[in-house]
């Protein structure tokens, strides 16, 4: 039977650690109170924050729990995916809200398990009591209890049994981190994920097992061993290095029955059922990693019957012999097809295989590729993993979990080999990479990456166990943009004489964003830019090709020039902004200023809407004037731009594809057809408008002059008059307005005003 209960304490006992008592019901055992009230002090609450993404896990934030395994030295055991792979700032809460920081001490290369420290002197009003490791008293049928915390938010005790003691490892999916090459226990629970690393005590409140995680849907929580746990914290008390040995092989426990399947031999069977009379099965090779040592050696479904002549069937023994050979050889005997093979082996350094460094730059993190994921996708352990694509590789479309392995026509398979080449390109040089995807590792990408050293900072950095940190070192090296060297083009002529006179005056244009700012998440945008000044190389796009004045801007001319330019104006209003380049970079390239005529378009008139495609390929179309009306965006969920008090263009069956201009006749642009991006309810829509020709001009006498932009911050909406009749506009008014406009026959109601203004 199980039930969930709450930690009840003396009232003299809740008075020394600040916390109130809890009921507990009469039925619970004293015994088993008595125990929890003295244990529950050694247990505490860890906020955890991984501060860079790394192997399998996510930058983010999380809580879990541990327990002290040794209050002198400040030692705190929990699970590894709460230690982390990799950098990391966490800290304990103990049961009288007293909070100390925790440093990373340990984390176990395959199974979930490592150790925290905190300073003890740092702990004022509490002595936490030490909780003892006792492995050996985990048996089927024995009761327990799971002390963790509920979500943070109180300590709580899941009373069960012991059901399993030879589960495989749970699995928790492609990419994320696995425990392998150990059994589990289980009991029938349903632990919250703030349980991880609580510990599973017997009624003297001796630590049995491990809390490492459950299926919600099987109501099972899956408990760690403590056999390779009590050695490693042995190794941590005396100062000693914590070897890890492997074969890069994947064992699987097997029950007999499967394994006459298999071709175990009778006699050999009989000879384990002897010696192991608790077993019903033994180790079988489930996976060999490419690359290594056994590859070729072994094969899945080998039977391992003995290892340097002594029979093994279990995996704390196998553990125990590889952790004392690395460096050397170990010889197997093994049985496959009824075939008795004998084999000979060096055992590895498990943490040599596992990434202890890691390169960030251009907001992206790398580092070596680990066994974790690269036997997730049967590659050698080798390449470049990338764990967080950052601005860096994000731009040019090479994702989280992508394996690097070549850059500049380099191959990568360390990451000593790919910081050699990295670290040697200046700001904004381009340089091929080849990839493969942890979903497609059979296929080979390559993507062009633009290297960044202006928006971020590059550097190695390095874990130290000693300190609980990851030392930086900045890197030296150029830095600098290397600027291009000016090159020449000419543009393609179409049948369509318009067209024609409008190619020269369009130039593409992408902007990438290093951050997130003013409530735009997106980082890539690309959009079709009009030249208004080509000896002075201005250009106009829309706020939605660039949003922001912080990024790097790139122009691309005829499809075939392509150059840096930088960002000269936002328009604080409207949907409008400018960007500049250096005219001498295009060479002899026959660039035109676009001529503007600002001229009050019609429903019912001819334009030509011009723009080009992502592949600088000339998008045309003719097109006839739907109406000229005010726009009405809803208000923004995220406070992004938001475009208002601005009377646009829309057309019948306008172009959505591509943005651009709106031209007449003669080739004269009388207004952008721009792309306006807007929240709508928890999405981002978009759809191209045109901007009259009247409002550019007026923006490039603003930046050209340097005048200054005035606004009532008042936001206006327009309301037919017969409304604004009723709402008490008198009717000398009434008529002055139908004079002014009798098409339009509408005056302007103030929506909404702009806190903290005069207008207000």
């Amino acid at each position: 039977m199980l039930c969930l209960l709450f930690l009840s304490l003396p009232l003299g006992a809740a008075e020394e650690v600040g916390q109130p008592p809890v009921a507990v019901p009469d039925a619970e055992d004293s015994r088993w109170t008595r125990t929890l009230e003295r244990v529950a002090s050694g247990v505490v609450t860890i906020q955890v924050d991984l501060a860079r993404a790394f192997d399998t896990e996510w930058n983010t934030s999380s809580q879990a729990t541990g327990f002290v395994v040794d209050a002198k030295r400040g030692l705190i055991l929990t699970n590894r995916h709460v230690v982390t792979p990799g950098p990391v700032t966490a800290q304990a809460v103990f049961l009288n809200r007293e909070e100390v920081a925790l440093y990373p001490v340990y984390r176990d290369p395959v199974h979930d398990f490592g150790f925290y420290r905190y300073d003890p002197a740092k702990l004022r009003f509490i002595k936490p009591t030490e909780l003892k490791l006792y492995p050996e008293g985990a048996q089927v049928g024995r009761e327990i209890r799971v002390i963790g915390n509920d979500a943070g938010e109180q300590l709580s005790i899941l009373a069960g049994t012991l059901a399993r003691l030879d589960r495989a490892a749970p699995s928790y999916g492609l990419g994320k981190y696995n425990d392998f090459n150990t059994f589990y226990y289980q009991a029938a629970s349903s632990t919250s994920g703030g349980s991880s690393g609580s510990p599973v005590i017997d009624i003297e409140g001796r630590v049995l097992a491990l809390n490492a995680g459950g299926s919600t849907q099987a109501a099972s929580s899956f408990y760690l061993p403590l056999d390779r746990v009590t050695r490693a914290l042995r190794k941590i008390q005396q100062g000693e290095p914590i070897e890890r040995g492997t074969l890069q092989t994947v064992f699987e426990y097997t029950h007999f029955d499967e394994l006459r399947r298999l071709g175990l031999r009778e006699q050999t069977e009989a000879e384990v059922r002897r010696q192991f009379p608790k077993l019903t099965g033994m180790l079988v090779v489930s996976e060999v990693q490419p690359g290594s040592p056994a590859d070729g050696q072994l094969e899945p479904g080998d039977i391992l019957v003995e290892v340097n002549g002594e029979p093994i069937a279990g995996f704390a023994r196998l553990a125990e012999v590889l952790d004392d050979l690395v460096g050397r050889t170990v010889h197997l005997t093994l049985e496959r097809g009824g075939e008795v093979l004998e084999r000979t082996l060096p055992v590895e350094d498990l943490h040599a295989i596992t990434p202890d460094r890691y390169l960030e730059f251009g907001d992206a993190v790398v580092h070596n590729l680990s066994w974790q994921q690269a036997r997730h996708i049967n590659v050698p352990i080798r390449g470049i993993y990338v764990a967080n694509p950052g601005y860096v590789f994000g731009a040019a479309g090479v994702p989280r979990g992508a394996v690097i392995t070549e850059i500049a026509g380099t191959p990568t398979a360390t990451l000593d080999e790919f910081e050699r080449v990295v670290r040697t390109l200046g700001d904004g040089e381009r340089q091929p990479v080849r990839f493969f995807t942890v979903e497609d590792p059979r296929t080979v990408q390559l993507r062009v990456i633009r290297m960044d050293r202006r928006w971020f900072p590059a550097r190695a950095c390095v874990r130290d166990d000693t300190q609980g940190a990851w030392p930086c070192i900045a890197w030296n090296g150029p830095g600098e943009p290397s600027l291009p060297q000016p090159a020449s083009t000419t543009y393609a002529q179409s049948s369509d004489p318009v067209v024609n006179r409008l190619i020269p005056s369009l130039v593409l244009v992408n902007f990438d964003m290093p951050y997130s700012v003013s409530g735009i998440t997106d980082r890539n945008y690309y959009g079709t830019g009009v030249i208004a000044d080509a000896e002075r190389g201005l250009v106009i796009v829309d706020r939605n090709t660039v949003p922001a004045p912080v990024g790097d801007v790139r122009l691309t001319f005829a499809g075939t020039v392509e150059i840096p330019g930088k960002v000269e104006y936002i328009h604080p209003l409207h949907n409008l902004a400018m960007v500049s380049y250096d005219p001498a970079l295009i060479g002899t390239t026959p660039a035109k200023s676009a001529v503007f005529r600002a001229a009050e378009l019609q429903p019912g008139e001819q334009v030509w809407a011009v723009g080009l495609s992502r592949d600088s390929t000339v998008q045309s179309r003719s097109a006839v004037v739907s109406a000229v009306e005010g726009v009405s965006f809803p208000l923004s969920r995220t406070l992004r731009f938001r475009e208002a008090n601005l009377e646009t263009v829309t057309l019948v069956n306008g172009p959505q594809n591509y943005d651009g201009v709106l031209a007449n006749e003669q080739g004269e642009v009388v207004a952008t057809w721009s792309s306006f991006a807007y929240d709508a309810g928890r999405e981002t829509r978009q759809e191209n408008r045109g901007i009259p020709a009247d409002l550019v001009t007026e923006m490039i006498e603003v930046v050209r002059d340097g005048r200054a932009l005035r606004s009532l911050e008042v936001e206006f909406a327009a309301l037919p008059l017969a409304a604004a009749s009723r709402l008490g506009l008198p009717a000398h008014w009434i008529r002055r307005l139908e004079q002014h406009n009798p098409e339009r026959r509408q005056a302007l109601s103030v929506v909404r005003l702009v806190g903290g203004s005069p207008a207000e």
